[in-house]
């Protein structure tokens, strides 16, 4: 690569958005902030000049300062290869587990984390194609659309904090998924024809797994029990669970189990009127013919 190609590199890794820290994230902070003076004290303790550690892990000495000052995530190639030139064992490289959390905003990590320790997960969305289910183009798409915008920073950050969430289809045992969707939002292209095919795509994919049941609330419906808004319901291994909904107990997060009836009540009935699975995934399938 000529030296030119090679600072085009180093400019753009340092100045990619989506990995700066939220100076708002407390825990965030002090995450990096450790990571960063493990990683200068390993580069002092060999005697390694900040400029000639860049070279060798490849990166501008631009941003081994904004690491190692904790202003800045790092990539994981970045720790890896950090362990590696210092010859830390796999210490530094194992930093990449807290790290990768650090970009997404907190309350995203707390939801991931109900998410993944649920054994159902049960949601009725009405506005948009629920974040569990989005492709990263879409996503970028609904995030990006938002006023006043989000900065580049802010959209890639959110981007991938709900794609992280996702990882909810990888776990073993597999949770019970529910999903419903209006009719409406399946026939809004955001993004872009390509964008939207590729997400249809993805509803068919994951709509046809064993654990999921995905079903859409037609337009032509005459009564309809989800007009209050969004419902999210987690139910975990030891019997408890947790709900949310826009229009109920003012959009908090409850888990009393009165509440959580009518809950699930609202979600029970949102369910037999909608589609049935098969009708649903048909329907997803027309609307992709169609796209």
């Amino acid at each position: 690569m000529s030296v030119d190609g090679e600072a085009v590199r180093l400019r753009t890794e340092a100045d990619e958005p989506g990995w700066e820290v939220d100076p708002d994230d407390e825990w965030g902070v002090a995450v990096l902030a450790t990571v960063g003076r493990q990683l200068r004290l390993r580069r002092e303790s060999v005697g390694m000049r900040a400029a000639d550690f860049a070279v060798a892990v490849g990166y501008g000495e631009d941003l081994v300062y904004k690491v190692e000052g904790g202003k800045r995530i790092p990539r994981q190639e970045y720790l890896d290869k950090a362990d590696e030139v210092l010859g830390a064992g796999g210490l530094l490289a194992a930093a990449w587990e807290d790290v990768k959390k650090v970009r997404y905003p907190k309350k995203v990590r707390e939801l991931g984390k109900l998410e993944g320790k649920a054994v159902e997960i049960a949601l009725y969305e009405c506005h948009v194609v629920p974040g569990l289910l989005q492709t990263p183009e879409h996503a970028r798409s609904v995030i990006g659309a938002a006023q006043p915008p989000y900065s580049p920073d802010d959209v890639e950050r959110m981007v991938a904090a709900r794609l992280a969430r996702q990882s909810v289809f990888e776990r073993s045992p597999a949770p019970a998924l529910s999903f419903v969707l209006e009719e409406g939002v399946l026939r809004r292209p955001i993004g872009g024809r390509m964008v939207w095919r590729q997400q249809l795509e993805r509803l068919l994919e994951v709509g046809r797994a064993h654990n999921v049941v995905l079903q859409v609330m037609p337009m032509d419906c005459d009564t309809h029990s989800g007009l209050d808004g969004r419902i999210e319901l987690l139910k975990f291994p030891d019997g408890t669970a947790v709900g949310r909904s826009d229009g109920a107990f003012n959009g908090r997060t409850i888990s009393e189990l009165k509440h959580l009836r009518i809950l699930e009540l609202r979600y029970g009935t949102i369910r037999a009127q909608a589609l049935s699975p098969r009708e649903s995934l048909a329907f997803v399938e027309q609307l992709l013919g169609e796209t």
